[in-house]
């Protein structure tokens, strides 16, 4: 006998998916309820609106993200072992979760006020995590250009649903080649004027 299905979790899956197709306007209640197999009204015994779906889902891959970054860092026995980490897990994350990289990227905007800024705040504490650890690999950073430096990474890797070319496992091991190369490079030293 399989699991029975959590109706939330199997919405929130679903929603990402006809998000990251058509879009977080593109989508009604009916069409939505349809593709889990309920009527559109059913939904709201799930989730108040088609935004609380949005919310959630963008909430909650936040909070994955830092929780799972923050135990990554808490195991890793160094500095260099928790960059490596780090990159592994979203590496992993990015490939596995495409369709919510498309929504957070082109349906933010849609999110309600409260919700975008509980993603923000767990979005700081995310690069925050990456940045420190960059710095205890690289004393000279200074936070602004190891923040950067998170950033950068991030765009790199989340390219995956416009840049997954190759098989998945390629993939990682591509991105994760590419992302470590970047982040363990010396920055420039900055110029003054002469």
């Amino acid at each position: 006998m399989s699991p029975p299905v959590d109706r939330r979790s199997q919405i929130l899956a679903t929603a990402a998916e006809l998000f990251a197709t058509r879009g977080f306007h593109g989508v009604s209640v009916a069409d939505l309820g349809a593709a889990c197999g309920i009527s559109g009204p059913a939904l709201y015994k799930h989730f108040s609106s088609k935004q609380a779906v949005l919310a959630e889902m963008l909430v909650s891959i936040s909070e994955e993200l830092l929780r799972v970054g923050g135990e990554r860092v808490a195991e890793a026995a160094g500095p260099e072992a928790a960059v490596a980490a780090l990159v592994d897990w979203h590496v992993d994350f990015a490939l596995r979760h495409r369709p919510l990289i498309v929504v957070q990227d082109r349906d933010w905007e849609s999110l309600p006020d409260d919700a975008r800024e509980r993603v923000r705040t767990l979005q700081r504490e995310y690069v925050d995590l990456w940045a420190a650890q960059l710095r205890r690999v690289d004393r000279r950073l200074d936070l602004p250009t190891a923040r950067a430096m998170a950033h950068a990474a991030f765009g790199l890797i989340n390219s995956t649903p416009h840049s997954g070319l190759l098989p998945d496992a390629r993939m990682q091991e591509l991105l994760t080649r590419m992302a470590l190369g970047a982040l363990t490079a010396r920055p420039p030293r900055h110029r003054g004027r002469r």
